[in-house]
């Protein structure tokens, strides 16, 4: 029985020691995260470019260093159970120890994750699409990268599965909006109202990195001639901004009296 009994108790105590270590390890991450946070969110830097590369490297750095506390407390709880960690790490070396704990496609994954932050392919904030799937990139990790649609649905993806990424963060985009006229109008007056558009929409459009311009005729439709106006923006801006410039478009050419086109259909009743 004592014997059962001292076995008992030196059982619970590796338990506890286990518990502890979990403990401590869950400490050290909570404040290791903290200070990370703290450090990134008190720079002074007001480059929007600098601020995203900042929150990528803090996502980073924080996955970082969940994994290095967690190595680190197996490490110890199999040394609490007999384990020769100290064999392990002499033997191998430490990042050998580190991949070898890991899974090959882990290791892939991690290798992947530092040359997508190193080669500045996207950053936190990023609309990007990887395949088929849209969206702003809101996490990336040493193992996995998660991308937001529009619609709130998420993709994680594995870093190592990524190949190829557009990113339509990198350049300022282009509002490009294509409208329409009857031939029957008075082209000149068209297009002085145009002008005069396009100069009161350059001191009023937010986000804009250059004039709007009118290019001029684009096509000549069947029932229609088409003209093109666009707005050099900040990347993403684009579809906000053509919604703005079709609803000011439409007020300008209503108010001169320049016949919009639109599908109509005759209907003749037989006498």
């Amino acid at each position: 029985m004592a014997v059962f009994g001292i076995e008992l108790t030196v059982i619970l105590e590796k338990i506890l020691a286990c518990f502890t270590s979990i403990i401590i390890g869950m400490c050290v991450y909570n404040f290791i995260k903290k200070f990370i946070i703290s450090t990134i969110n008190n720079s002074k830097t007001k480059s929007k470019y600098k601020k995203k590369k900042l929150q990528t490297l803090q996502s980073m750095f924080i996955n970082f260093t969940k994994y290095i506390v967690y190595i680190f407390v197996a490490l110890y709880i199999l040394s609490v159970f007999g384990v020769n960690v100290n064999g392990i790490i002499t033997g191998l070396g430490v990042s050998a120890a580190l991949i070898g704990l890991a899974f090959q496609d882990t290791a892939k994954d991690i290798i992947a994750g530092i040359s997508i932050i190193t080669d500045d392919e996207y950053e936190i904030g990023d609309t990007v699409k990887i395949d088929d799937f849209m969206g702003e990139v809101v996490f990336i990790g040493l193992r996995s990268t998660k991308i937001k649609n529009f619609d709130g649905s998420t993709m994680i993806i594995a870093n190592h599965s990524i190949n190829k990424v557009i990113n339509y963060n990198i350049h300022d985009s282009l509002a490009i909006l294509d409208f329409s006229v009857a031939y029957e109008s008075n082209l000149e007056e068209v297009e002085k109202v145009l002008n005069k558009l396009a100069k009161k929409l350059t001191k009023n459009l937010d986000y804009l990195k250059g004039e709007v311009q009118i290019l001029g005729i684009d096509d000549l439709d069947e029932s229609a001639v088409v003209y093109r106006m666009t707005a050099p923006v900040e990347s993403m801006k684009q579809y906000e901004i053509q919604r703005i410039m079709r609803k000011e478009v439409l007020k300008v050419l209503k108010n001169a009296s320049i016949k919009i086109p639109y599908n109509q259909i005759e209907v003749h009743n037989a006498k």
